[in-house]
């Protein structure tokens, strides 16, 4: 069993209770609140601006230039899709393009982990911590697509963005890296590998949620 696989098993718990979440079943039925998906979407907005950031301070970390070169272009995905949400989906879900955005306390939270994980940990944690916003996504993103309500849901067009080939090869080098790094690693350092993996995927869950409960300062 190679490292990911041990990592997905360790949370599973938490995955197969995003599916579950109040959030993830309306959008997937098109009933989910407007208001409630305007907060997520304000939300990941500032999310992914760091994100993409992050990603591209860990490839700067690489050692390898291929695998630099990969975690630039992650970094530049993440900010075009950014900027994708504030042209396309902020007007179609009736937000300003160039509203001012409050970062809330878990993607501020979210997002502090990554960035100070990436500066201060190794580059095998650094990348483990950043894994489930690619895999959980693609995971999730593809049960939504599977089992959406297709007629007249107001965010398929949203959905799709998730599905698609391009963001799925992303995922595979993801993973790829983590499971040569874990595989290069020591016990500990796998160990704290998992540990930032299960931190991240509990703030998965968090993202979500806080979208639904409208989590604010």
């Amino acid at each position: 069993m190679n490292w990911t696989d041990q990592a997905w098993e360790a949370i599973l718990p938490i995955y197969q209770e995003i599916l579950k979440m109040p959030f993830i079943e309306e959008l997937k039925n098109g009933t989910l609140p407007l208001e409630k998906f305007q907060f997520y979407m304000l939300q990941d907005a500032k999310y992914l601006e760091h994100y993409g950031r992050a990603l591209a301070a860990l490839g700067s970390k690489a050692a390898d230039n291929e695998m630099a070169l990969d975690f630039f272009e992650f970094g530049k995905n993440a900010l075009i899709v950014e900027r994708a949400l504030h042209e396309a989906y902020f007007k179609q879900f009736n937000l300003e393009p160039n509203q001012e955005i409050t970062i809330q306390p878990v993607c501020h939270h979210y997002i502090h982990f990554l960035k100070s994980t990436v500066a201060y940990d190794p580059i095998e944690v650094a990348t483990a911590a950043i894994l489930p916003c690619f895999w959980i996504y693609k995971e999730v993103g593809d049960h939504i697509y599977q089992n959406q309500n297709t007629e007249n849901n107001p965010y398929k067009n949203w959905i799709e963005t998730y599905s698609g080939e391009e963001f799925a090869e992303g995922v595979k080098k993801a993973l790829q890296y983590s499971n040569y790094m874990a595989e290069n690693s020591t016990e500990k350092g796998r160990k704290a590998m998992l540990e930032a993996f299960i931190a991240a995927s509990r703030l998965e869950f968090n993202f979500w949620d806080a979208a639904y409960r409208n989590i604010t300062w």
